[in-house]
């Protein structure tokens, strides 16, 4: 009966490395097929800058008297009621110069009423104006120096996601604030033709702070850095209807190439120097599939169990060579 057991054992050992080896045959022909490449474009290449902030009216001011120790003769106007610069809002018993509204808006609260006697400087309501609206987005400091007035800017709001509004950056703030660690600058971005946005509502704002026409570009992470050194990995010339170990030769004759390089946004780098359009390069590899490792896995649980028919022959014996498998698989 041990004899049976240990010939058993030693089926299974064999056929668990015959298992392996196929394994890696199979994971370096994934491997080879794995490679990803890009084409060199050719095209517009813009850089952009984003920021999350609110809707704001660009006007909203108190109201405040000029008079001292004048009395109101009328209070001309409501809460709700829109006006136009200049308007008068509140007269006086003697005949002075009336408050009048400073800006075109709504007048969102009034604080005094007929027979009032009002101080200089005294608020006496507030007015907003609702059809002229802005966002403001702090940008961090490693951005803020891209962005400039006039620049065009597209908004996007969270109550309204399948519409985007445009904009222009009116002002950068020349202070910044610090919080763990990183400062950001604020930046205001009048909206254009802001119908239907409220104040107070979330905004995504992306500014357009460089563009290029007929630019070279690349994914980023086409581009690798050695020594202070940009150089690409120009594609080899796939050959098809060969063998593994030949298409390993192939990629083994991958040409690197010492690129210079321009502007860049979050998925593509501009190549100033050193490829050409159409050309293919190649980029960094995927993880390779589980489904190997997972079918691995399983045939390793199978063994494992019959492993602890032999006594010498345990369980543990076999997740050693496990170990080594993954190990392999990984590489």
């Amino acid at each position: 009966m041990k004899k049976w057991i240990w010939i058993a054992a030693g089926i299974i050992i064999v056929g668990f490395i015959g298992f392996q080896w196929f394994n890696t045959k199979n994971s370096s022909a994934e491997a080879i097929q794995q490679v990803r490449t890009a084409v060199v474009q050719k095209g517009k290449l813009e850089v952009k800058v984003s920021g999350s902030g609110t809707v704001e009216s660009v006007t909203s001011e108190d109201i405040e008297s000029d008079e001292d120790n004048k009395e109101i003769d009328e209070v001309l106007v409501s809460e709700g009621e829109k006006v136009k610069e200049g308007d008068e809002l509140v007269t006086f018993m003697d005949g002075s110069d009336p408050i009048t509204a400073p800006a075109d808006g709504t007048i969102t609260t009034v604080s005094v009423k007929d027979g009032d006697r009002v101080t200089k400087n005294q608020v006496v309501g507030h007015l907003t104006n609702y059809e002229d609206l802005q966002t403001v987005v702090p940008i961090d400091e490693l951005d803020i120096p891209k962005v400039k007035k006039n620049q065009t800017a597209s908004v996007t709001v969270n109550a309204y996601p399948d519409q985007t509004f445009t904009g222009k950056v009116t002002k950068v703030a020349n202070e910044g604030s610090s919080e763990n660690g990183t400062s950001t600058f604020d930046v205001t971005i009048h909206i254009n033709q802001p119908k239907s946005l409220k104040v107070g509502m979330s905004t995504e704002a992306s500014i357009l702070t460089e563009t290029k026409e007929n630019a070279l570009y690349v994914p980023v992470d086409a581009v690798h850095t050695n020594n202070n050194e940009k150089y690409v990995i120009a594609a080899a010339e796939s050959t098809s209807n060969h063998s593994a170990d030949k298409d390993s030769k192939s990629s083994a004759m991958a040409q690197r190439k010492i690129v210079k390089t321009g502007i860049a946004n979050e998925e593509y780098v501009e190549i100033t120097e050193g490829v050409t359009e159409g050309e293919s390069i190649q980029l960094p590899q995927l993880a390779a599939g589980t489904s190997s490792s997972n079918q691995q896995r399983r045939m390793m649980q199978g063994m494992g169990g019959m492993g602890q028919m032999g006594g010498g022959m345990s369980s543990g014996g076999f997740k050693r060579f496990n170990n080594g498998g993954s190990g392999r698989g990984g590489n």
